[in-house]
């Protein structure tokens, strides 16, 4: 049994690509910006998403992985994704300096934390 604490979100999130971040609502209380040389993505409350997306995947349910966690720590990710893909549990997932952000769809998000539950997790 392991003793670490998820939190989860109480809001719905969306999963989309932008063509550029000025359609972003930076003053969101929540969201995540990724860059690379081929796609702009976010993923932010359902709410803010913008009106123009070049793709977007709408009923994500979310938690995170509660404290500062130290990059010496290993496997966190893994064990949780580990147990959540054994009982057919796709994730989608973002990391901060501080700790990770698991997603799962809706339907699946209530299995999702009493599978975790069952595997020792504390869920708040």
């Amino acid at each position: 049994m392991c003793n670490m604490k998820l939190k989860k979100l109480p809001f719905e999130l969306t999963v989309c690509k932008v063509n550029d971040v000025s359609s972003i609502d930076l003053s969101s209380g929540f969201y995540f910006v990724g860059k690379t040389d081929e796609e702009i993505s976010l993923v932010c409350k359902t709410g803010d998403t913008p009106a123009v997306t070049i793709s977007r995947d709408d009923g994500w349910k979310g938690f995170r992985i509660e404290g500062v966690l130290d990059f010496s720590l290993i496997g966190i990710l893994s064990k949780i994704s580990s147990i959540l893909a054994e009982n057919k549990i796709g994730i989608f997932a973002v990391s901060t300096y501080n700790t990770d952000y698991i997603l799962v769809k809706k339907e699946n998000y209530e299995r999702a934390l009493d599978v975790l539950a069952r595997s020792g997790y504390e869920i708040w």
